[in-house]
């Protein structure tokens, strides 16, 4: 994961999600927490500002491992977050379906 990148993440009720801001530009991965141990990951959105610096990659890594080191399950319903679940059998352990 490229150093430029500095993940936040909010939470705010049922709803998650994880930004990267840069120049008043905002990348974002949402998801919803279904229960302690199980959320769906429901969209990541890049801005052609973010465009190539691998940002939505950077997005999906920082959602496996903090899934990984809090026991959660993720469902990919983001066709971008099943796309990187596809690329990385390494994760299999955190996806769900």
């Amino acid at each position: 994961m490229s150093a430029e990148h500095v993940i936040e993440r909010e939470v705010s009720g049922s709803k998650g999600r994880y930004v990267i801001r840069k120049e008043g530009v905002e990348a974002e991965l949402t998801y919803s927490i279904t229960t302690p141990t199980l959320i769906i990951a429901d969209h990541t959105g890049v801005p052609d500002a973010f465009r190539g610096t691998g940002a939505g990659l950077a997005l999906v890594q920082r959602l496996v491992a903090d899934a990984r080191a809090e026991g959660v399950k993720i469902v990919p319903l983001c066709p971008f977050v099943n796309a990187q679940r596809r690329k990385h059998p390494e994760w299999a352990d955190v996806f769900q379906g």
